[in-house]
């Protein structure tokens, strides 16, 4: 028979997110989550399989608990200001709990590259797609802009949202703040 598991597996998940997201994959070791998330190893791995499973189940999460701001992006109507507030939503998204972490999804691709192919940099890829499309989609709205435009204005969105998401961690929120604004000047 097996035995009842004896914790939420809902909040040792969230709890190994917070802890990957604040320091990265490689960093974050198994006695490191088993401090964190009140469990011990085999309780990690019944429930999802070894660390890299975790891992995984703690993307997904991020990604259902940012699905709040991307969510507000994918149904502006205004090309600019729903991408701006994206920008700004997405600093009060990574800062809560008073400590900025930055993106998790850009911290992976930070740690492991794009090289590598795994089940990890695959998903981190196809999510910063979906993102650079959201940019795309609020941008075409403005049919003043042609293909060429709109293709080379969702790349430097995509690379000014991976920059802000490595500056909010280390920059004072006024200097933050300024980088959003002047991002939009050209756009």
């Amino acid at each position: 028979m097996a035995r009842k598991k004896q914790y939420n597996e809902a909040e040792v998940l969230e709890k190994a997110m917070f802890l990957f997201w604040s320091n990265g994959y490689e960093t974050t070791s198994t006695r490191m989550l088993e401090k964190e998330m009140g469990i011990n190893q085999f309780s990690i791995y019944a429930s999802f399989g070894n660390k890299e499973g975790l891992f995984v189940e703690c993307v997904k999460l991020y990604k259902q608990k940012i699905k709040s701001i991307t969510d507000i992006l994918e149904e502006s109507k205004n090309p600019i200001t729903g991408i701006k507030q994206y920008f700004y939503d997405f600093i009060e998204f990574s800062g809560k709990n008073e400590i900025p972490k930055g993106c998790l999804i850009t911290n992976t691709i930070n740690e492991f590259g794009t090289a590598k192919e795994t089940v990890i940099t695959n998903d981190a890829i196809s999510f910063t797609q979906h993102i650079r499309s959201l940019f795309y989609n609020n941008l075409k709205l403005d049919v003043t802009k042609d293909i060429e435009t709109l293709n080379k204005q969702a790349d430097y969105l995509i690379v000014a949202i991976a920059s802000l998401a490595v500056s909010s961690k280390i920059f004072p929120k006024e200097l933050v703040n300024t980088y959003i604004e002047h991002t939009f000047i050209n756009i």
